[in-house]
């Protein structure tokens, strides 16, 4: 009896000490920081992004999406360079490729790292079902997409192979 309870006090514990999404800090491209807490309210799909993958194209129906579900959803790219390299870029680059190349108009976020010994603490949260609550997954390449509710909840995760205008994905929207 007395180990389950020293168990939930342990889970207890934890669930007290990691950060919820809107508590997690990251920037924008251009350096700036990202308020995640003023999207309380609405689903962010983040997705790590690159322009040099087989996916790339991925990135014009992420902004289909965007401006389709604009009242409900935020898009988020998360530039990526950890999978065949495929994210070369600086900021200026990234932004001028995806404008350019796209019409992408929903926010970017600054080149990180999706996993590994240097994974993001956004990352960190997205993947690890200590800090979401829900599950744990790992980024097995670009276009991997994380899905979150209106409370910052997770609400699941999708391989590059989903696309964007997916009923998986659009079926909580």
């Amino acid at each position: 009896m007395k180990t389950i309870e020293k168990a939930k006090t342990v889970a207890d514990k934890k669930a007290i000490t990691s950060p919820s999404l809107f508590e997690t800090a990251i920037n924008a491209l251009d350096g700036k920081p990202i308020d995640l807490a003023s999207f309380k309210g609405k689903y962010i799909l983040f997705v790590n992004v690159a322009s040099e993958c087989g996916f790339t194209k991925q990135y014009k129906e992420l902004q289909e999406l965007s401006d389709r579900y604009t009242e409900s959803l935020v898009v988020i790219g998360v530039p990526c360079n950890q999978f065949g390299r495929q994210e070369p870029g600086n900021a200026s680059e990234i932004q001028t490729f995806c404008e350019r190349n796209f019409g992408v108009t929903f926010l970017l976020t600054e080149k990180i790292e999706v996993k590994g010994s240097k994974q993001h603490p956004l990352y960190q949260w997205l993947t690890k079902k200590e800090q979401n609550g829900r599950k744990s997954s790992s980024v097995k390449w670009n276009f991997q997409k994380y899905l979150t509710d209106k409370e910052g909840n997770l609400v699941d995760y999708y391989f590059s192979i989903t696309k964007p205008m997916s009923s998986k994905i659009t079926k909580h929207l």
